[in-house]
């Protein structure tokens, strides 16, 4: 018959836990946060200051912490290079400013197409009508009687305008169109036609007959220029003009 032998088991002896030894044990592991280091950057003048904090166990129990000396001109030496190579600007006490405006011309538009075109017609038919007249003049100087005598000085200002039929106008005159236009210059009218027209004065003879009187054929009707001349529209194709007498034996009628 066996015996079967059970050993007792025990625990390890260990040190005896009181509340002193648990705050010694706290103490101990808030040592080594003391000493840890901090550093400071500053970011503008791209340098790096570290402060170290001396250990506790090397500092006097007693006393505060000791930082290191922070060096602030070291600090502000870059700042101020960038002060003293900065452009310096100035402005004046009185500022005046000036603007170059640009000079603006009105110009006028040219006239449409259409109207450069009548505006250049009537250009050469009034430059056709002067050189007519020109012509007219050299070819037919005016005569001496012209002058001081108000009829024909009136008549004289149209030598060169064509013959029209019907016309009593400077643009175109008929022989009774041209005298009645040259009276009513003066303030008198004479009837419309030729035939009327001569009796609408008193009839003299030739050698009594002063230029500026009515000198009539039939069909045909003048002025009087003196001499042996007249003034008058004489027929188509032909313009006013001094020339002549051709009538054999005219009626020469002073009117007023």
């Amino acid at each position: 018959m066996s015996e079967s032998t059970n050993k007792a088991r025990h625990r390890a002896a260990r040190r005896p836990s009181t509340p002193l030894t648990e705050l010694a044990t706290a103490a101990s592991e808030q040592m080594g946060t003391v000493g840890r280091r901090s550093a400071v950057v500053a970011a503008s003048s791209g340098l790096m200051v570290s402060m170290i904090a001396a250990p506790g166990y090397a500092a006097d129990r007693d006393s505060a912490p000791v930082l290191a000396a922070v060096d602030t001109s070291a600090l502000a030496a870059s700042a101020r290079a960038v002060l003293n190579t900065s452009p310096v600007v100035a402005a004046p006490a009185e500022a005046v400013f000036t603007v170059d405006a640009p000079v603006i011309t009105a110009e006028k538009p040219a006239p449409p197409p259409e109207v450069q075109r009548s505006t250049r017609a009537a250009s050469r038919t009034a430059e056709r009508a002067a050189s007519t007249a020109s012509a007219a003049v050299a070819s037919n100087p005016i005569p001496q009687s012209v002058a001081g005598n108000a009829v024909l000085e009136v008549a004289a200002r149209y030598v060169g305008v064509p013959y029209v039929y019907g016309g009593t106008t400077p643009d175109g005159f008929d022989c009774s169109g041209f005298t009645s236009y040259v009276y009513a210059q003066l303030g008198i009218t004479l009837p419309r036609t030729s035939s009327a027209q001569r009796n609408a004065g008193t009839v003299v003879s030739r050698a009594d007959a002063q230029p500026g009187d009515i000198i009539w054929s039939p069909g045909h009707i003048g002025i009087y220029a003196g001499g042996n001349q007249m003034i008058d529209s004489p027929r188509p194709g032909k313009t006013v003009q001094f020339r002549t007498i051709w009538q054999s034996n005219p009626t020469f009628i002073r009117i007023g």
